[in-house]
């Protein structure tokens, strides 16, 4: 039984670097930068149209939550969504990145 748990687990996390590389590519950006550590962080600064430098922000503790739910804000809106789908970002992010991803949202910068 516990095999079956760290399958579904793998396949969750399989299908949700799937997912924000499918969003990554509609923003124009490599796909394959999701899966670099520090660089995925700026490609999706960028894509929420932030300046680059926030990502030392990002480094600072609790100051990287502010920062967060200001870039899932922005990556909201760069995709035409509202601020409800941001709040979904924020708090259900493996099910809202893959919405955004497979669904009709087109990137706009």
């Amino acid at each position: 039984m516990e095999a079956l748990g760290v399958l579904f687990y793998f396949a969750v996390i399989i299908f949700v670097i799937a997912s924000l590389w499918r969003v990554y590519t509609k923003a124009g950006q490599p796909g394959w930068a999701v899966l670099i550590p520090i660089y995925n962080a700026y490609i999706l600064l960028k894509i929420a149209g932030k300046p680059g430098w926030w990502l030392l922000l990002m480094l600072i503790p609790f100051v990287n939550f502010i920062i967060a739910i200001l870039v899932y804000v922005g990556v909201a809106e760069h995709f035409g969504k509202g601020a409800g789908f941001a709040i979904g970002l924020i708090f259900l992010s493996f099910i809202f990145f893959p919405i955004l991803a497979f669904g009709e949202a087109e990137y706009a910068a």
